[in-house]
């Protein structure tokens, strides 16, 4: 820890001032990411399948949304639509510009081109989706050329705790 430094580095070679750096975007990604969560079981208290969103914007939630599929008869109703909506209106532009999107599931075909189109900067999220997760699973739709926007991402934030929720959700549902 502190005791390892030599100078102003870490032994990994990163300078104090970025470690903190470090350590403070994790903790934030964590508690969006917890967030998340929080709407992923709103969903499921209303037998939606548990998955939730958010849009941040310098460090502010702008955009909420959990699954609504069955409640809105809607089969675009997904977590990820609606926040990004949710966060549209909120800046009264469908572009959101300098905007992370956290998410407790990998995103479908449906979302990630739609986190694309609003020019999403950074996409974070929970478990993987093993039969439609487009960023991972069954594609790497983000990694594509002839895309005209790029979106950074990363996975597996809260993954054993997003996982759980769905396989809780599922198992009282057979």
């Amino acid at each position: 820890m502190l005791s390892d430094l030599k100078g102003d580095q870490l032994r990994n070679g990163l300078n104090l001032y970025d470690f903190q750096l470090l350590i403070l975007i994790l903790v934030s990604v964590y508690n969006f990411m917890f967030e998340a969560l929080k709407l992923a079981n709103q969903a499921s208290n209303i037998n939606e399948v548990p998955v939730g969103a958010l849009i941040v914007k310098d460090n502010q939630i702008i955009g909420r949304g959990f699954n609504k599929i069955i409640s809105n008869n809607s089969v675009s109703a997904h977590a990820e639509i609606i926040a990004i909506n949710n966060a549209s209106r909120f800046l009264n532009n469908y572009r959101l510009n300098n905007c992370d999107i956290y998410v407790t599931l990998e995103p479908c075909h449906m979302c990630a081109k739609a986190i694309v189109d609003a020019r999403i900067n950074h996409l974070y999220f929970g478990a993987l989706e093993p039969k439609t997760g487009s960023i991972q699973s069954i594609d790497k739709f983000l990694e594509r050329q002839h895309l005209n926007h790029k979106v950074k991402y990363s996975g597996g934030h809260l993954e054993e705790q997003s996982a759980e929720l769905l396989k809780n959700f599922f198992k009282s549902r057979r």
